[in-house]
C-alpha cells in the first residue's frame, strides 16, 4: 500500500501554481531534511541495525531522491530506480514499531530543524508518519 499522493497547500506568498517542493524550498530543503536525518539515524543502534553495510550516502541519496519526486521535484529516483515500490524495498528488513518509532523520532528532529510554516510542516510530518506506519512489517 503506498501512501496518498501530496495534496495541494496554499502557502502565503508562495505562487499558488507552485509545486510544494518549490514552495517549501526545493532541493536544498529536502537536502538539509535527509542530511539532518541521517546525522542522527547514524548514531542508533535500533537503525543502524537495519541499515545494510551503513551505506548511509546511498541511502540518503535514494531518499532524497524519493521526497523530491514526491513532492513534485525532479523525477530522479523513477529514472534511476523505477516504481518507488515502498513495501517491497524494505520487506527484507525487519522493521517494527520501535524501529518505526526511532525513525519517526528523527526524522521529526530533522523536519524541526527546517522551521518551515505550520501547514508545510503539518503536510509533510503527517506523510511520514502514514509511510513510517506502512512500513512497519514485525
Amino acid at each position: 500500500m503506498q501512501p496518498p499522493g501530496p495534496q495541494p497547500i496554499s502557502i502565503e506568498g508562495i505562487d499558488s501554481a507552485a509545486t510544494f517542493y518549490d514552495a517549501v524550498g526545493g532541493h536544498d530543503t529536502f537536502e538539509k531534511l535527509v542530511s539532518g536525518f541521517y546525522a542522527r539515524v547514524a548514531n542508533d543502534p535500533v537503525l543502524t541495525s537495519i541499515y545494510p553495510d551503513h551505506d548511509w550516502a546511498a541511502a540518503a541519496r535514494r531518499l532524497l531522491m524519493f521526497l523530491e519526486q514526491y513532492w513534485g521535484g525532479p523525477r530522479t529516483y523513477s529514472e534511476t530506480r523505477g516504481h518507488p515500490r515502498l513495501r517491497a524495498r524494505h520487506a527484507e528488513f525487519r522493521i517494527d514499531v520501535e524501529a518505526r518509532d526511532h525513525w519517526l523520532a528523527h526524522m521529526r528532529a530533522a523536519l524541526d530543524d527546517l522551521e518551515l510554516p505550520a501547514e508545510a510542516d503539518a503536510t509533510i510530518w503527517s506523510y511520514l508518519t502514514l509511510g513510517a506506519d506502512v512500513l512497519v512489517n514485525s
